[in-house]
């Protein structure tokens, strides 16, 4: 296949590129390698991708129409888009609501309109677990999530909702995915775990909204990228849950397990917890489970030791980034 995957640079793009690429795809990725965090991480995730024959790099933002078209002409025909970028963060988008509705909504129906030009069949989007607040425990797809509480988490409804309508008129095959607290290796620097290791590594605080007893069902990065190759076999329309589908994990423990594989002690900074989060995320991915014939493989704990070791190989990256 011929698939146009946006975001390729990002934490979940870059391993969904290598899986398509390992598996013989066609793939031109497209980024705008912003700075909402370090781009030296970005270009990091880069390097690996930049050794297959079948992968071509083009930098530029989904927003920009005009780019948009051009890459458009440049690489038809294609079979997929897979729209991976996003500005993501919650407590961020609350700082600067219009850029995450300018990607998030308008960079979204810029790829639907194009697809629908020429003739693209199928439409991969990669959604969020944020939606779900208000909801009971375990999160189904079904729950009519109308309530935002966030602006990050509207712009993601904006877009599932324009696939649908893209869906309805024109027939594209569309599967929007729930992603559930995605983590690894080469994770964002703005999400808990990457934050929780580097300010524990370098003993500075570590910055707790909340009394940490907040749970995540926490998904390790190569079983999203699982999912949401496998999304691409689907025709029609579909909400699937990308989660760990098990009981979700308090961050205090997640905590001090990595005091205990770091050998440091963290101190901890106890802040208000953001009316914009949710408590607890659980997923019921029974659902995709059924669709996709998926289910995660990798266990949380030996998914953590693996981000550990990460961290600890990568200091010469690392210890140049600064965090969010």
């Amino acid at each position: 296949m011929r698939i146009l995957l946006t975001g390729v640079a990002g934490f979940i793009g870059s391993q969904v590129a290598r899986r398509l690429l390992e598996e013989g795809h066609w793939v031109y990725g497209l980024d705008n390698l912003n700075t909402y965090y370090s781009p030296a991480l970005k270009r990091h995730r880069l390097s690996a991708l930049e050794s297959f024959p079948n992968f071509r790099f083009f930098p530029g933002d989904l927003a920009d129409w005009t780019t948009m078209e051009a890459l458009f002409a440049a690489v038809a025909p294609l079979d997929a888009v897979m729209n991976l970028a996003a500005r993501a963060g919650v407590r961020a988008s609350l700082t600067d609501p219009l850029v995450y509705h300018h990607t998030n909504a308008t960079g979204s129906l810029h790829l639907l309109e194009l697809m629908r030009r020429y003739e693209v069949p199928r439409y991969v989007l990669a959604s969020t677990s944020s939606l779900y607040a208000g909801s009971d425990l375990p999160f189904t797809e079904d729950r009519p999530v109308n309530t935002p509480i966030s602006p990050y988490a509207a712009s993601k409804k904006a877009a599932e909702v324009m696939a649908y309508t893209y869906h309805y008129h024109y027939g594209l095959h569309v599967a929007i995915l729930r992603y559930f607290t995605v983590y690894g290796p080469a994770g964002r620097p703005d999400m808990s775990i990457f934050r929780f290791i580097e300010w524990i590594y370098r003993g500075q605080p570590v910055q707790l909204y909340g009394d940490g007893q907040q749970s995540r069902d926490f998904t390790y990065v190569e079983d999203v990228a699982r999912a949401t190759v496998a999304a691409l076999q689907l025709s029609g329309y579909h909400i699937l849950n990308v989660g760990g589908g098990r009981s979700p994990t308090s961050l205090l423990s997640v905590i001090a397990f990595m005091e205990e594989r770091l050998g440091k002690k963290a101190q901890i900074e106890y802040k208000p917890f953001p009316r914009a989060d949710i408590l607890h995320t659980q997923a019921d991915i029974s659902r995709t489970t059924a669709l996709l014939g998926w289910k995660p493989e990798v266990d949380f704990w030996e998914g953590l030791q693996r981000t550990l070791d990460w961290h600890l190989a990568h200091r010469d990256l690392l210890d140049t980034l600064p965090l969010p």
